[in-house]
């Protein structure tokens, strides 16, 4: 689908998703935490990417990426990959994926059902984003920050979901994956496609795949 048959559409108010069939959790293997490349040579090799494979990234993988961005790193404490304010944890992270949406629970490493629906077209206006293996949605919930004073709420949680899009940033670099993170997109249409509440707010997306191989000459 095309940016603007995307546009045309939100305009009409029928960006929608497409449905598929009923999807079920899924536990992910246990992240590999153990070496991978160096932290100064993956900010190096860090950048935007927005030609993707369309090839599905196995679990492995998966459980890697989201690990990195919201993954539990101190069990004893909860403590996770990424900072949040008073500890809040108030962004959540939703996954985008052709079987359906998913929400990533950090505690079981796991991935929860949300819709049976492909939602990644509506993740975006750009067309990589309909046909790309993974759209990541970072959403804020604002009640989990009744410690956090309501004018910096929304401050707070940028920059939370702003690290998380960073380390897997840092993440796809180790391993040769490709990303681009993206505010880009319809809230109105994409937040009745997740099924939202009205004190969730989108933040940011970001799709990710294997990078598309150059053509042949």
């Amino acid at each position: 689908m095309t940016t603007l048959t995307k546009l045309a559409l939100g305009l009409m108010g029928q960006l929608k998703p497409r449905p598929v069939p009923g999807t079920d959790a899924i536990a992910l293997p246990p992240p590999r935490r153990g070496g991978g490349m160096a932290l100064m040579e993956a900010l190096q090799r860090r950048e935007s990417r927005r030609e993707f494979d369309a090839a599905a990234l196995d679990d492995a993988t998966l459980s890697d990426l989201l690990w990195a961005a919201a993954g539990i790193n101190r069990p004893e404490l909860g403590g996770r990959t990424t900072p949040s304010a008073m500890n809040a944890q108030e962004v959540r992270l939703y996954v985008a994926l052709a079987r359906g949406l998913f929400r990533y629970d950090p505690a079981g490493h796991a991935l929860q059902p949300c819709a049976a629906s492909d939602v990644r077209r509506v993740t975006g206006y750009q067309d990589f984003v309909d046909t790309a293996p993974l759209d990541l949605v970072y959403v804020a919930d604002h009640g989990q920050m009744k410690l956090v004073p309501a004018a910096q709420r929304e401050r707070y949680a940028f920059a939370a979901a702003g690290a998380m899009a960073q380390n897997v940033y840092l993440c796809c670099a180790a391993i040769g994956l490709a990303t681009v993170i993206r505010a880009w997109f319809d809230a109105r249409a994409l937040s009745e496609a997740m099924g939202l509440e009205p004190d969730q707010q989108l933040l940011l997306c970001q799709t990710v795949g294997r990078v598309k191989p150059a053509p042949h000459a």
